[in-house]
């Protein structure tokens, strides 16, 4: 048998193992924990997992053996919630927010979204490019290994394809797995104000299908909230969207309790986002349908706004995921190991269920889970070396990177904390 790579000397080998759904509940405080563990790869894939030296009867001369030094090993980290590429910043905007100036105020200014659109219809395909990519580097610096990447900020065709176009161009030439989602129902241009109708037309029959046909993305999401699009325009648009042969997702019950997260049900969405106004009721229904609820306490944090209820989310057996929701005017941060870390004193998640929401549960949130998201035979060997003595450790420590190496697909991309692909 040709093994290309071993990974000895695992301190602690957790492996956040698959159980062919996401896990919900008490599932979410549990995590399989090998001690004084190795990895054996080929081809990228993990082919064995084994204890001490066990790894001794597979080597042979073709092997590279790689000592851990007795630190932690997890899965790749997957960050299932990103509007990676954008142009401009909006730090511009940040005093205003410090001195509590509503949204609306900086919206009428040019402020908000609408400027984020404007940068990013006037930066050409390789300014995004540039700018994008230096987001995912530093990304794979802390540890993620597989991201979701929306559209959104063009609100007309060509700019909605020109953000998916670089996703997709990025998730080929970058070591970070990306999986695309058009959001091309991300906001109401203003022309479009007072009759929405023209606009989703738009969105439905214009921009849908040729994202579709060009095969630039395979999720479809909509914001859903109050001032932007109601339960009865996302309905239709996502329902329009499911008949294309897209897979759903919903930014749901952001702000107001509206029934996102029912519709997310009601439409075997793949996940609801944010969720920090949703109802019981509307939990209950996505627990029932296997809708995954991703929170981004990054969010939260940033706005000073209230976190989800992950725990009654949890209670009630909604398969919870984590992501950053990395964006220019929400969550300008890249930073997915302190969201980890706001799970725990935010959100008062344990640390197991933290780690479970930002490997195996958020696989599942964007349908990844046969490919990555656990330590396990026939999977891909995505995974991290952390400079920390168990998973409690990574919350605790707050605020630093605890990355020493991180493995793609079998291959070390980041050493000593820094990026060493080859770009």
């Amino acid at each position: 048998m040709r093994v290309d790579l071993i990974i000895k000397n695992i301190g602690k080998l957790v492996t956040c193992k698959d159980l062919g759904r996401p896990k919900i509940g008490k599932e979410m405080n549990e995590l399989e924990i090998i001690e004084n563990a190795y990895i054996a790869i080929r081809d990228g894939k993990v082919i064995e997992i084994g204890v001490e030296d066990g790894y001794k009867s597979i080597a042979n001369n073709y092997t590279k053996i790689e000592d851990a030094k007795g630190l932690l090993v997890t899965p790749g980290l997957i960050d299932s919630h990103t509007h990676l590429v954008h142009g401009g910043s909006r730090e511009n905007e940040f005093s205003k927010k410090l001195a509590s100036v509503p949204y609306i105020e900086i919206l009428n200014e040019g402020g908000g979204i609408l400027s984020t659109v404007n940068a990013t219809k006037n930066a050409t395909e390789q300014q995004l490019y540039d700018k994008a990519k230096k987001s995912l580097d530093r990304m794979l610096e802390l540890g993620v290994t597989t991201a979701e990447s929306k559209s959104g900020y063009g609100l007309e065709l060509e700019t909605e394809l020109k953000q998916l176009k670089v996703s997709n161009k990025l998730g080929k030439e970058h070591p970070i797995d990306l999986v695309h989602t058009f959001l091309g129902a991300h906001a109401v241009p203003v022309e479009y104000k007072t009759n929405h109708k023209p606009f989703i037309d738009e969105v439905v029959n214009k921009m849908m299908p040729k994202v579709k046909e060009l095969g630039l993305a395979e999720f479809c999401d909509v914001f859903c909230e109050e001032g932007v699009f109601t339960i009865e325009e996302t309905e239709y648009i996502l329902s329009k969207a499911k008949q294309m042969g897209y897979k759903l997702k919903i930014h749901a019950d952001e702000i107001v309790s509206l029934g996102g997260a029912e519709l997310a049900a009601k439409l075997n969405c793949t996940s609801a986002d944010h969720l920090m106004a949703a109802s019981e009721d509307g939990l209950k229904m996505m627990a029932k349908n296997n809708v995954i609820a991703n929170i981004l306490p990054g969010t939260s944090f940033n706005l000073n706004k209230a976190y989800a209820n992950a725990r009654k989310m949890i209670d009630l057996n909604v398969g919870v995921s984590l992501s950053s929701d990395y964006n220019p005017g929400s969550c300008p941060s890249e930073n997915l190991q302190f969201v980890m870390q706001l799970g725990c004193l935010g959100l008062k998640m344990t640390p197991y269920e933290v780690l479970n929401a930002v490997t195996i549960n958020a696989a599942y949130c964007i349908d990844r889970q046969n490919e990555v998201g656990s330590i396990e035979i026939g999977k891909k060997a995505d995974f991290v070396v952390f400079d920390a003595p168990n998973v409690e450790y990574l919350m605790y420590h707050f605020g630093i990177n605890h990355v020493n190496q991180v493995y793609k697909n079998g291959t070390l991309v980041v050493d000593n904390k820094h990026v060493i692909y080859n770009n």
